[in-house]
């Protein structure tokens, strides 16, 4: 049997056969040369696919006590009180983030036993810092402190353990809140805390998601021509999310934060996978389609050729830079093609049944074009009753 790494089942059980063979070989021959080598592989197999349990942070903890020589008295610079260890080393009180912090640093156990998580580790005191100024009421208001159902004011009390909890594997991304590293556009000051907050939030949903591998290139004008034709039917919205998933890409939902106007993102996870995440700040189908459609652009435009990490808009904003009016001509220009919009004449003078027959022609919704006449001219009284007025978070919430 040849030497080679073990990578399956199959493979493990031949290894432990052919150590079977060899197990009385002499060492230093070349038998037993293999025989330490299968050994070797065997141990690195069952390293990964069998590994041990974490041990009991209590039991730690007392592990730790017995080689110093320490007494309960010597933890309370750790834990806080005599009464507070006692609780803690019967299993009463739970460890929190502050006593964690301090038995890493004062007595050296590792993060991942403390937290009960292989490679866990805590975020830095400066991460911590920036973001107790994130909107936390508001966040617990939300329930984005998942399997937490304490009050408010029990919410308070565990801040860091909840934000911990709430940060998850980004603080080894260096892309907790990373405000610098977002470009955000708009208008007036923005609560920039409350867009990070919302940002994480966005990044911890699209992870959950399993999808398969994104191949860049994917955003060719066939894909996106495809993607524009399923707001021709009624479910529209719910198929592209559909669509855009089984193509890699993530489709995430999540209302803006009070002190934002933000219409939608997009941005890329660590694995390199795109996000496209929409506030649905107005309830209409032809914001719908503009906001997905402008992501969509800064993703193939900016994204993948530029190397910016995230673009947060607010689309309405006065004085757009180049970047955003490059995506506003591309969202437009894939929704309607440019020879179609210009030989088609419709304003804010067209009937509503003129508007409706060009749609029909080009198999789209006709809050697309009826949106667009409303954009150009700025009357946002006009067709009201083409744009699909409450016609989005309806789909979304029945699912």
């Amino acid at each position: 049997m040849n030497l080679k790494l073990i990578k399956t089942e199959t493979d493990y059980a031949a290894a432990l056969a052919r150590i079977d063979e060899l197990f009385t070989a002499v060492p230093g021959t070349p038998e037993g040369d293999e025989l330490e080598v299968w050994l070797t592989l065997v141990e690195l197999y069952e390293q990964k696919e069998f590994p041990i349990d974490l041990p009991d942070p209590i039991a730690a903890i007392r592990f730790r006590m017995e080689q110093q020589g320490l007494k309960a008295k010597d933890l309370i610079p750790y834990i806080g009180s005599g009464p507070k260890v006692s609780e803690v080393l019967s299993g009463k009180r739970a460890l929190s983030i502050s006593m964690i912090r301090k038995l890493i640093e004062g007595l050296h156990i590792p993060a991942e036993v403390l937290l009960r998580e292989p490679k866990a580790h805590l975020p830095s005191e400066d991460v911590l810092m920036q973001c107790r100024m994130f909107p936390f009421t508001e966040m617990y208001k939300r329930g984005w402190f998942e399997g937490f159902t304490g009050s408010l004011s029990d919410a308070k009390g565990q801040r860091e353990e909840l934000l911990t909890r709430f940060f998850g594997a980004w603080t080894t991304s260096a892309r907790i809140p990373a405000l610098n590293r977002q470009r955000i556009k708009q208008g007036e000051a923005q609560d920039e805390p409350a867009l990070a907050a919302w940002r994480l939030r966005v990044m911890n949903l699209a992870s959950k998601e399993t999808l398969p591998a994104w191949k860049k290139g994917t955003l060719t004008p066939a894909f996106l021509n495809e993607v524009a034709h399923l707001s021709y039917l009624e479910s529209g919205p719910l198929l592209a999310r559909e669509f855009l998933a089984k193509n890699g890409l993530h489709l995430v939902f999540e209302e803006h934060m009070p002190g934002t106007r933000l219409d939608g993102a997009a941005m890329l996870l660590p694995d390199g996978s795109p996000v496209v995440a929409l506030t649905l700040r107005y309830d209409r189908l032809d914001y719908f389609w503009f906001t997905l459609f402008h992501e969509l652009a800064h993703i193939t435009l900016h994204l993948e050729k530029d190397g910016y990490e995230v673009f947060l808009d607010e689309l309405a904003e006065a004085g757009k830079d180049e970047l955003e009016r490059e995506a506003d001509a591309f969202a437009s220009g894939m929704l309607i093609p440019d020879e179609e919009w210009s030989s088609a004449g419709l304003s804010r003078d067209s009937s509503p049944s003129a508007i409706v027959q060009f749609a029909e022609r080009l198999r789209i919704s006709p809050s697309i074009p009826a949106g667009r006449i409303r954009f150009e001219t700025r009357d946002y009284r006009i067709f009201t009753n083409l744009v699909g007025s409450g016609k989005v978070r309806n789909l979304f919430s029945r699912r």
